[in-house]
């Protein structure tokens, strides 16, 4: 149960109509996988600590780069050299030791993604390429928990809230991936969006609100625009496919 040093910690955001003490032991029961601890992942990983999310499992098998340091916000240039992870962890703990912090240096490839998220209970998608991006949107849907998708590029970013069974998927938005190359982005834009992911993260814990489901939001930083596009899952899509014939 929520402690009284705990209550006196969260009181700004129990006392949010719908929330409350009951909000605030969902957060505390629920297992949240980061995967990517860049400049998404950072933001995310620091709001859903400072919310009292129970566990989170940080994935990001890289080292910390000067070149990082524009965006990434967990790190500085002590920083530099050391793992991601590594770094991260101490930081978020000194936010909030309430929040066990799990880590994981190591790439999400095929032959691992299902038992690097076993025993959470979604995924947060922060990560800078589509080919794991795919692989985390499968795991998401064999396992039948939420997929939190999250990019960014120069002052622009976009975000999605997945409910396999329910909305369309990754590969039903992006039937192909976009040719990888080294993206542009200014520090701002994984603010912004990694804030959205997380809002979306709290609100589906806590059950409040409207979900970005089957909704795309599209985010502008330079006319400082939000467009929505409506989404829609593809009765063809090769990953959605499974919710009919059987998971495996």
């Amino acid at each position: 149960m929520t402690t009284g040093e705990e209550l006196r910690r969260y009181e700004r955001q129990m006392i949010i109509e719908g929330f409350g003490r009951e909000g605030q032991e969902r957060l505390k029961q629920t297992r949240v996988v980061v995967a990517g601890a860049g400049g998404l992942g950072s933001v995310v990983s620091i709001y859903l600590t400072v919310a009292g999310v129970g566990k989170i499992r940080l994935i990001d098998h890289d080292r910390v780069e000067l070149g990082n340091l524009n965006r990434q916000i967990l790190y500085g240039n002590r920083d530099i050299g050391r793992r991601k992870v590594d770094s991260a962890k101490e930081k978020l703990e000194s936010l909030n030791p309430e929040v066990k912090v799990e880590i994981v240096s190591e790439a999400i490839l095929e032959d691992n993604a299902f038992e690097l998220v076993d025993d959470c209970d979604l995924i947060v998608d922060a990560m800078d390429n589509f080919t794991t991006r795919y692989i985390l949107n499968k795991v998401a849907i064999n396992r039948d928990i939420p997929f939190f998708h999250g990019a960014v590029r120069g002052f622009e970013g976009r975000a999605t809230t997945i409910i396999p069974g329910q909305t369309a998927c990754l590969k039903c938005l992006y039937t192909r991936a976009p040719q990888p190359e080294p993206a542009p982005v200014v520090g701002v834009a994984p603010a912004v969006i990694g804030s959205i992911q997380a809002t979306e993260v709290v609100k589906y814990i806590v059950g409040i609100g409207d979900l970005l489901t089957n909704r795309l939001l599209i985010y502008d930083g330079l006319s400082l625009e939000f467009m929505e596009m409506k989404l829609k899952r593809r009765p063809d899509c090769e990953e959605c496919q499974h919710l009919t014939e059987g998971r495996e």
